[in-house]
């Protein structure tokens, strides 16, 4: 039977945390995504101009993955302040500085007006986008988790998840707009400055939801524990994490690796492709993104609450072998350059990367204490965002540009999903953990007995 602590709250106060941990996270990776996007649309012509174009593509999707760089930093740093002061305050910290890095972008000069210093200001400030996402993600996630109840947590922490298909609708879509409206020199001139200025009014709208949700109770109870005892705060909660809960931080990152190298490749890799390799219009690739990640979306969700019946492993596993498979028919049928086809393959390859993402939030939320769960979640997820998102645009561009073929990156993303695929195979199932308890493994939730819940082996 769940703790008192993590009792599920009213249908009207899970769904507002719910709805504010989505729309915040929605916002930051609008942020995010865009720069991705218009590192494959704008950015290698107006901040690394070369004449080749595919190396002007690489170079800005170097910069692009200088932001992942900066995610361990950013998790580190508000994991221990997370652990140590609460959620809520790091999370409208991290919307703040993603909001305002963004804003800038959008009235920053380019190389034409001043050179070598454009890109620079550009990389300094996807550096603190970089940090603040990396805040970002183990907040949203851990807010929700720790105020539903153990039952349903598949699914409520599931909806935060969205926010990355969201952002990336959203940034696909506002672009996708612009591009349809205005010509191609207009576009370059000015046009694409508008989504990075759009993001100061969302941040506006964000920090007014994100303000108004309560702190997490099982933060709450943690912290009046430790203060009824007398305990001592004693190391930090990052050195905790590597000293104690350094297998499961490992457990963390090879569940995201497949997870974030499909993502990248099926979404930032594919405007490149379709526009370099294929030589369609980037409203093909713009479009068939934007459906996708409609789909997306609204699917996420559905396999956290799948996740709730019958496991995370098991969710994730139906993702993570699929990703493998389709990682050789996803180029085939881009390649037909037929927009329905190409949108199909993209709508089927991000479903099965659903089955990774939506169970994913509940899973690593589960894996660690109160005492250090934002340290460790934060930890493990921004370490797969460097092994894995950061060069996964990189290495589909090289492989690409080296082999003109498809092929080896289809190889590149079905190695990460069989990673993926080994580390939840011989992962502990953690579905049904009260995250009030100590230690790691999990309590039974009513409906299924202990054995199910402990799964069959431990990682």
């Amino acid at each position: 039977m769940s703790s008192p602590a993590t009792a599920a709250p009213s249908p009207t106060g899970i769904r507002r945390i719910v709805a504010a941990s989505l729309i915040g996270t929605t916002i930051e990776w609008y942020d995010f995504f865009l720069y991705g996007t218009a590192a494959a649309l704008v950015f290698n012509k107006l901040f690394f101009p070369t004449s080749d174009p595919l190396t002007g593509t690489l170079i800005a999707f170097v910069t692009y993955a200088i932001g992942f760089l900066a995610r361990p930093l950013g998790g580190v740093v508000f994991g221990h302040f997370g652990d140590r002061l609460g959620r809520k305050k790091l999370l409208v910290l991290s919307l703040l500085m993603m909001g305002g890095a963004t804003f800038a972008m959008g009235l920053l000069p380019t190389h034409a007006s001043i050179g070598v210093g454009a890109p620079i200001l550009l990389t300094v400030l996807r550096l603190v986008q970089g940090f603040a996402l990396g805040g970002e993600w183990g907040g949203a996630v851990l807010i929700v988790s720790e105020h539903g109840g153990d039952r349903h947590r598949g699914f409520w922490a599931s909806w935060p998840q969205s926010g990355a298909p969201g952002g990336n609708l959203l940034a696909t879509g506002v672009l996708a707009l612009l591009a349809a409206v205005q010509s191609d020199a207009t576009f370059l001139a000015w046009g694409w400055r508008v989504p990075f200025l759009l993001s100061g009014v969302l941040v506006v709208v964000g920090l007014w939801i994100r303000l108004s949700v309560s702190e997490s109770p099982v933060f709450l109870a943690a912290q009046a524990a430790r203060g009824a005892s007398g305990e001592a705060r004693g190391e930090l909660p990052v050195v905790q994490v590597f000293r104690r809960s350094w297998r499961q931080v490992l457990t963390a990152v090879g569940a995201r690796f497949g997870e974030n190298i499909s993502y990248y490749v099926l979404t930032s890799f594919l405007l490149v492709y379709v526009t370099a390799h294929l030589g369609l219009p980037k409203s093909t690739a713009l479009n068939a993104v934007l459906i996708g990640s409609a789909v997306h979306f609204v699917t996420i969700p559905a396999w956290g609450a799948l996740s709730d019946r019958i496991g995370r492993r098991p969710v994730t596993l139906i993702g993570s072998a699929g990703m493998a498979v389709w990682a050789f028919a996803f180029f085939a049928l881009v390649d037909s350059e037929s927009f329905v086809v190409i949108t199909a393959a993209v709508t089927a390859g991000l479903l099965l990367h659903g089955a990774m993402y939506g169970p994913q939030a509940a899973f690593i939320s589960e894996l660690f204490d109160t005492e250090v769960r934002y340290s460790g979640a934060s930890m493990g997820s921004q370490l797969a965002s460097i092994v894995a998102g950061a060069l996964a645009p990189i290495v589909a561009v090289e492989l690409l540009k080296d082999h003109g073929s498809s092929l080896p990156v289809s190889l590149y993303l079905c190695a990460a999903a069989v990673v993926t695929t080994l580390t939840v195979a011989f992962a502990r199932e953690t579905r049904g953990r009260d995250l009030a308890r100590t230690g790691t493994a999990p309590a039974p939730t009513p409906g299924y007995d202990r054995k199910d819940a402990a799964g069959t082996l431990s990682a």
